[in-house]
């Protein structure tokens, strides 16, 4: 080989070695942006003035590296001598995948965009309605809404992946270090501390309360609000042959079937939503035990039973097999009227164009008829408001975590079987630790997603003492909040909860 050939392979090879470290070579991780603006409000009756900050909190790995971005909004009453005698609550949603716009502009910001009330409309096109929250809680405690890794601002940034914040035990931990800076950086170990979580906020909320007493830094929490809870999967995943899904979700159908007039006339919601309790414990859990072993009497008494609850036709019942799921409901109760109806919200209905799909072919119309309105007030409210200027969108949902979700409760565990999530023994466990932890259940009659049932059925099990959890109940969905009655309700019942 001539020394020509050795030279050119040689600036090859360089030219390939260079490129590739380029390519691994993380791009430099600028200063975090933090924008602060002053405003007023008149909750509780009392004026507070207070500061908006918008920021981001970064996260560093071992080596003192940053390798995640935070977005949180934080609302901190101005001019508190003894911040100890001021409560913060950190605030998020769910998904996993979800930003907390929907906590932030529907119930506890101090702006909140309004959609119609009683599910009648779409949220159409913008404008939108946004209001000051005059049922706030700026009065009793300060605010921090946090966005998790992938949502909102919040991003890996640095030498950062997805993977150490994409999980049940790797989100739990992010927030837990989150929450530990914030509080250190403001000098607030001493004040009282809650957590608000929505949905799948809320077995994240529980993680995190969890995670908060290790780590040589045990932060303890004075009070949990779980809105739309579902620490047990199991209850709230409607598939084939999971039996405690067509138990849980019954009385919700009964729920659904007498709002829609479809079942129940002449009966109040809370009576006949009582004989559908009495009837699922009694007589539907047997059935569905004996399964194949009924008798044909014992069928059609079973499906006279079901389609007396859920206004669903008998012969569609038994050919359900006397397990209805909840796609197929929303998709079958209204199907002489062209109409499919919500997930999130039963109360809402969308019409469809293909009148015979398994389950709304269009999505959830509780879902997109109120989206839009939430993704705009949010950026328009942090833009006018806040004086937010970000380099990158404000991502509200991003389906990519779920996909790529790690769902063990411990990294690279294998376990023995797959199964269904359930935090609720950790939640036994850490009010049995810190006995003055307060836990408050928020659940909606109209919740397809979420179903209080589920939640009656969760708290009476998993080693939880029962009598230290207040439950909570609301004419509307998973978001209850959107029914402008249970949205003032709901800020009642925090009120009752944060002032005891």
């Amino acid at each position: 080989m001539t020394k020509i050939n050795i030279l050119a392979l040689f600036l090859m090879f360089s030219v390939a070695l260079t490129a590739q470290e380029k390519k691994e070579v993380p791009k430099p991780v600028p200063a975090p942006k933090s924008f602060i603006t002053q405003h007023q409000i008149t909750n509780g009756g009392k004026l507070i003035k207070y500061d908006a900050i918008a920021a981001e909190t970064y996260l560093k790995n071992e080596a003192g590296d940053s390798v995640a971005s935070i977005w949180s909004v934080a609302y901190v009453q101005q001019g508190i001598l003894d911040q100890t005698k001021r409560p913060v609550t950190f605030v998020f949603n769910g998904g996993p995948g979800s930003a907390s716009v929907w906590l932030h502009m529907g119930m506890f910001g101090p702006e909140l965009v309004k959609t119609d009330s009683d599910a009648k409309e779409d949220d159409g096109a913008a404008p939108y309605n946004l209001v000051t929250n005059k049922n706030g809680l700026l009065d009793l405690t300060d605010i921090v809404f946090v966005d998790p890794v992938g949502t909102g601002y919040s991003r890996v940034i640095g030498k950062g992946k997805v993977e150490n914040y994409w999980g049940l035990t790797e989100d739990a931990n992010s927030i837990a270090k989150f929450m530990r800076q914030w509080i250190t950086e403001n000098n607030r170990w001493f004040s009282p501390k809650y957590i608000a979580g929505e949905s799948f906020g809320t077995p994240r909320a529980v993680l995190v309360a969890n995670t908060l007493e290790g780590d040589g830094q045990n932060m303890a929490l004075n009070g949990l609000i779980l809105i739309s809870q579902c620490l047990d999967y199991e209850g709230n995943t409607s598939v084939n042959d999971n039996v405690t899904s067509y138990l849980t979700y019954l009385p919700s159908m009964a729920a659904t079937a007498w709002y829609h007039k479809k079942a129940g006339q002449g009966k109040t919601l809370e009576s006949f939503i009582e004989e559908c309790r009495n009837y699922t414990y009694n007589s539907y859990a047997p059935a569905l035990y004996k399964g194949s072993l009924l008798s044909g009497t014992e069928k059609n008494e079973v499906a006279e039973k079901l389609g007396y609850f859920t206004g669903l036709k008998k012969d569609y019942i038994l050919k359900s097999n006397l397990r209805i799921l909840v796609p197929r409901f929303q998709k079958e109760l209204l199907a002489d009227q062209g109409l499919a109806i919500g997930r999130n919200d039963s109360r809402f209905m969308g019409h469809e164009v293909d009148k015979l799909s398994d389950g709304p072919h269009l999505g959830d119309a509780s879902g997109y008829q109120t989206g839009a309105a939430y993704t705009a007030a949010l950026n328009y409210y942090y833009a006018t408001e806040l004086h937010v200027k970000m380099d990158h969108p404000y991502i509200t949902s991003n389906d990519e975590i779920e996909k790529k979700w790690n769902w063990r409760p411990v990294p690279k565990d294998k376990g023995w079987e797959p199964s269904y999530m359930n935090v609720a023994r950790k939640l036994s466990e850490t009010m049995r630790r810190n006995t003055k932890m307060k836990v408050m259940v928020a659940t909606g009659y109209y919740d397809l997603i979420c179903p209080f049932f589920d939640a009656e059925y969760t708290f009476s099990r998993n080693g939880l003492e029962r009598e230290k959890i207040k439950m909570n109940y609301f004419e509307a969905g998973h978001m209850m909040y959107l029914h402008e009655p249970d949205f003032i309700k709901l800020s009642n019942d925090i009120r009752e909860f944060l002032s005891n």
